[in-house]
């Protein structure tokens, strides 16, 4: 296979050695003099996209895919593939994927995280294959001289149907390579009725065989000759320092070589490690068991005091006080409140959560002659070299970053603060290989967790119980605080993810951030905001739906009001990443016709047994409209049983259903873990949960009996990609409450359900 190559600003890069092609087509606004920009002011450290994704072909015809974007089982390495292959016309079973190193010059924005991969590459990633194909039947009219419309491309062949000539592809890779490159207006894109592998549902995960075979390599399982192990004692409040230490009890445990003490950062810290006292030994359970001989007093710092049941009293009362800052106002809500028939209030509350993926973060280091060369579950691997060479004082071109699989990922691994503790130690250890491993108890204690959150919402009500007003005022840490020095309110892509973007057909409407202070580290986690914002809207609607009297499913659709678009801007939604807002619009037609979807596959507004009942809740993020229903069994004993969940996306064109329906049903099952059980808490400065004992997620028992996807919209090629691998996650909790509310009429306002139902 050819390797690598860099490319021009043309866009475009071909031929590399003899017998092969090699080829990068479609930067978003290709043959740009500068990057393309997406989102730069709205995020806190200027995020720039520009894609650039390779197709090669090899002498032999086998045909390469780099992937730039990192795969934990979401498939976005088969989906590209099949994009790419789809418009190359290659025969699939030739096909092969490559994992792009973490490289910005050349690939852009790494970051597998937005629900933004297949969105943003799909098509840039379809004019690479056209391209190809394009370049292979001029290579081939030219060797045969014969016009081009002459020569048909189909299943990794070229033919010329007069001459009855034939010709595999890697027999005019080389003359290819030597052609000139199609202007993108000139390329021949199919229509979807000419796909062969997009939108089919057969496909399959190219990785599965090896993850079956147990021969998949995840940053857990990196190796190198002559590698040291290392585990690291971090303060246990955020901030917090080592005070003092005594290593001698370590240093007698076999196989410990060396105790280390890493300096604690400055705050904020952004993704820098935590601090503390490592351990590097010959083995991971030496380095482990140095680790528990370790004496170590903390200086806890500013942070020692927090605790989650207080500050939820701190949350309330800024959320009651009124003193939030507006982020929209439309219409004059305060008048229309006072002279409301009614008025109806009410409180939501979640936990923190953490991420908590099946592999805990690893990472594998050498630093030699000027050099770093890393191996980890990365989700962003540019990201990585940066803040790698940035510590290490290096150049980023001297930093290596090796994408291994990921075994789950969630947003933790976007923050590479564990590989920046690799690099470390190989530097302390005269450049020795040096491979981190993090115990479950160390990804708990010390994650970049989801933020605790607390929802006050008020609307006025006319004699119909319908709202005439809505006040939201929302109180939550932002994410912006592990980059910027005590930011006191959510950032505007915070408040983007169904607050300020609430598409209901309500005249007046107000938003209110009030100020919270962030105790933990505060990251990414699978659909961010969404959560919170989601959990409290759609539980309020099914409150004011009861308050009226009112079919639960009737009343949403009213609120939501008629079909129409909405230009996004104008209501506040600026989770979009810079794409022009006109070809993504907010449209209610399709989130009425998801919930339409769900409730009828449901069979809604059946007789339900006592103690049963079904609940709904709908969500628009990441340009993608999903509908859930939930179906219900509240024992006596006050446990909670689903038997079925109805899930509706509206994602637009249907690429890869087969993963469509993997992340709709994976949201599912995680959303589940949200409504009853999944918490994390803080008492003196320090998280509870240790492992999954007491951090609880869904086990089969308690995991959705059935599980129902109902992909909605499917032959929209015309319009842009909505994203996946997260919308599907917000309207699962407010579904699942709304479905206790409806078996026992006893409402859950505070996350998880835990014990609740048993008081």
């Amino acid at each position: 296979m050819a390797s690598l190559q860099n490319v021009s600003r043309r866009a475009v890069l071909l031929g590399i050695g003899a017998g092969a092609l090699v080829l990068s087509l479609g930067l978003p606004g290709a043959a740009q003099e500068e990057p393309q920009q997406f989102g730069a002011d709205a995020m806190p450290h200027g995020w720039r996209d520009n894609p650039e994704l390779f197709v090669s072909i090899d002498a032999d015809g086998t045909v390469t895919v780099t992937v730039h974007r990192s795969e934990m089982g979401q498939g976005v390495r088969v989906s590209m593939a099949m994009v790419v292959a789809d418009e190359l016309e290659a025969d699939w079973s030739r096909v092969r994927v490559a994992q792009a190193p973490g490289d910005e010059p050349r690939f852009g924005n790494q970051d597998t995280d937005g629900s933004r991969s297949l969105r943003h590459f799909f098509d840039p990633m379809r004019r690479a294959g056209s391209a190809a194909r394009q370049m292979l039947r001029e290579a081939a009219a030219d060797e045969w001289g014969v016009p081009l419309d002459e020569v048909e491309a189909q299943n990794h062949v070229l033919r010329h149907a007069a001459s009855d000539r034939s010709a595999d592809y890697g027999e005019m890779a080389a003359r290819a390579a030597a052609g000139e490159v199609p202007d993108r207006e000139t390329l021949q894109l199919k229509t979807p009725d000419q796909f062969r592998y997009i939108g089919r549902d057969d496909i399959g995960l190219i990785d599965n065989p090896d993850i079956t075979a147990g021969t998949t390599r995840y940053g857990i399982d990196a190796k190198a000759d002559g590698m040291l192990y290392a585990v690291i004692a971090r303060p246990p409040v955020l901030g917090g320092r080592v005070a003092s230490h005594d290593a001698s009890a370590a240093m007698e445990i076999a196989g410990v070589r060396r105790v280390v003490v890493i300096d604690a950062p400055g705050q904020p810290s952004e993704f820098q490690p935590l601090g503390g006292v490592a351990v590097i030994a010959d083995n991971t359970w030496a380095a482990m068991q140095g680790r528990e001989a370790l004496q170590i007093e903390w200086e806890n710092g500013e942070h020692g005091s927090y605790d989650s049941e207080a500050f939820r009293a701190e949350l309330e009362e800024a959320a009651r006080n009124g003193d939030g800052v507006q982020v929209r106002n439309q219409g004059d809500t305060p008048t229309a409140l006072a002279d409301a028939a009614s008025r109806f209030e009410a409180e939501y509350y979640i936990p923190h959560l953490a991420q908590a993926p099946m592999e805990p973060p690893a990472a594998l280091a050498q630093v030699r002659d000027g050099k770093c060369e890393v191996w980890a579950c990365v989700q962003a691997p540019q990201v990585t070299r940066v803040r790698v060479a940035e510590k290490l004082g290096l150049a980023p071109e001297d930093v290596t970053v090796n994408v291994t699989l990921l075994g789950g990922g969630f947003g933790r691994k976007s923050k590479p603060d564990f590989v920046l503790e690799a690099a470390l130690l190989s530097r302390e250890m005269d450049g020795a290989p040096v491979k981190v491993t993090w115990t479950r108890e160390d990804d708990l204690h010390h994650s970049f967790f989801h933020t605790v959150s607390l929802e006050r919402l008020e609307a006025g009500l006319d004699d119909q119980g319908r709202p005439v007003a809505w006040l939201h005022r929302t109180a939550a840490p932002t994410i912006g605080s592990i980059f910027a020095p005590d930011p006191q309110q959510k950032l505007p892509f915070e408040l983007g993810m169904g607050l300020t973007n609430m598409p209901l057909d309500i005249p007046n409407v107000r938003a209110e951030n009030p100020q919270a202070q962030a105790h933990a580290r505060i990251g990414w986690y699978r659909s961010v905001s969404n959560i919170p914002h989601a959990f409290a809207i759609q539980s309020f609607i099914a409150e004011l739906a009861h308050e009226a009297g009112r079919d639960p499913r009737g009343y949403l659709l009213e609120v939501i009001g008629p079909a129409r678009e909405i230009d996004p801007t104008e209501i506040g939604d600026v989770w979009n990443y810079g794409e022009d807002p006109a070809r993504y619009p907010l449209d209610t037609g399709r989130l009425r016709r998801v919930i339409e979807v769900a409730t009828e596959a449901a069979g809604w507004g059946r007789e339900m047994p006592d103690r049963r009942g079904l609940g709904l809740a709908a969500h628009y993020s990441f340009l993608t409209h999903v509908a859930v229903v939930a179906e219900v069994e509240v024992t006596d004993a006050g446990d909670v049983v689903i038997p079925r969940v109805d899930i509706a996306v509206d994602c637009g064109a249907h690429v890869n259903p087969d993963r469509i329906r993997s992340q709709m049903e994976g949201a599912v099952v995680m959303g589940t873990g949200q409504a009853l059980m999944s918490q994390i808490t803080f008492a003196d400065g320090r998280v509870q949960q240790d492992n999954f004992d007491t951090y609880l997620v869904p086990r089969m028992e308690s995991a959705p009996r059935e599980i129902h996807v109902h992909l909605v919209g499917g032959d929209s090629y015309d319009r842009p990609l909505g994203g996946v691998g997260e919308p599907g996650l917000p309207p699962v909790p407010p579904a699942i409450i709304n479905a206790i509310f409806a078996a026992t009429g006893q409402r859950i306002r505070h996350l998880p359900v835990g014990d609740q139902l048993r008081a």
